[in-house]
């Protein structure tokens, strides 16, 4: 709490909230940045599921009411928030089972969520639930904002690869008053598909730093360790893999700048520019991460060398919202391939 306060004191918080809330309406390539700096030292905060995820979907889907109550809470980092959308093993935002049933004033949830960022520590909890529809419609999803102490509501703390903070959540007949809903009812899943490109582009802005950083201490490792009575940084094989690492960073990162330009200028390409990030990154990450660990050797998988580290974020960093195997698919789709 007390390295989220210093960051919401330095503006983080408050780069996606528009000035009308006491943001600062900084955009995507403001937080973007940051991410990319924090990914460098592996930061664990609430600077993506609040100042991406919660502003985003405060701002995107929030009446005046609510905005006005939330929004300068969240810029003053007084108000943290997790985003409860994921119900399966593998990332499909439209199926959902979670139900909220209307009955007088109040709606009734019921379903469980998983891989729910930072849902444990949180003061509120978006929810994504289906009030009208099958399980696989697009249409018939809203939005939910709702306190964390909420009668019902069971919140599991999961322990991760990683050591970051993921949680399951169960509502059982968890009774809500009705102004938790945010925008309209039945029609949140436009808002979910903008937030979830934002957030994608945001995690590609984290993999690359994480991966521009696991080859910045590779490539100086390589320069300092002395095999056969030579530096290992001299041996021809690994000069060869080290230019592919730096090669595929500098592709990540034209992606990455392009998708976050994208949202900026509200591109109408925006869609195609996240995945693309989102897959690109994740490519790259698997790689170095993977090359970093090995040119180390057997140091490499000790927690006294942080590049370890590195591979254990990727491993998780790669799933948040579709794997590169799903933008892939979804660029494709998308390109009318």
């Amino acid at each position: 709490k007390d390295l989220w306060k210093k960051m919401a004191d330095l503006g983080w918080a408050g780069i996606l909230v528009s000035e009308e809330f006491g943001g600062f309406n900084f955009g995507m390539m403001g937080i973007g940045g940051i991410l990319e700096e924090t990914g460098k030292t592996l930061t664990p905060s609430p600077l993506f599921s609040t100042g991406l995820l919660g502003a985003s979907l405060l701002e995107l889907s929030g009446n005046q009411v609510q905005k006005e109550e939330f929004l300068p809470q969240l810029v003053d980092g007084n108000l943290t928030t997790a985003f409860a959308l994921e119900e399966g093993t593998h990332h499909a935002p439209h199926l959902i089972k979670t139900t909220a049933k209307k009955e007088g004033d109040f709606f009734i949830l019921n379903g469980n969520k998983t891989f729910v960022l930072d849902g444990h520590s949180a003061d509120k909890i978006i929810v994504a639930a289906r009030t009208n529809g099958s399980i696989d419609d697009k249409s018939g999803i809203s939005l939910f904002c709702i306190n964390s102490d909420t009668v019902g509501m069971t919140v599991t703390r999961m322990s991760m690869l990683d050591s970051r903070n993921a949680s399951q959540i169960l509502f059982s007949n968890s009774k809500i008053p009705s102004d938790c809903l945010l925008g309209d009812l039945d029609n949140g899943y436009s808002t979910i598909e903008e937030v979830l490109e934002r957030a994608q582009i945001g995690m590609a802005a984290e993999m690359l730093g994480n991966a521009s950083q696991a080859f910045e201490i590779t490539l100086n490792y390589l320069k300092e360790r002395k095999q056969f009575g030579a530096l290992i940084g001299s041996f021809q094989a690994l000069k060869h893999r080290a230019a592919i690492m730096y090669s595929e960073i500098e592709l990540t990162k034209s992606s990455v700048v392009g998708a976050l330009n994208a949202v900026d200028e509200k591109s109408n390409d925006r869609a195609r520019f996240a995945s693309l990030a989102k897959f690109k990154s994740g490519e790259t990450l698997h790689l170095i991460s993977n090359e970093s660990v090995q040119m180390h050797g057997g140091v490499g998988v000790t927690d006294e060398y942080d590049i370890g580290f590195f591979l254990k974020r990727a491993r998780v960093a790669q799933q948040i919202f579709g794997s590169a195997d799903y933008h892939l698919d979804r660029y494709a789709t998308l390109s009318e391939y």
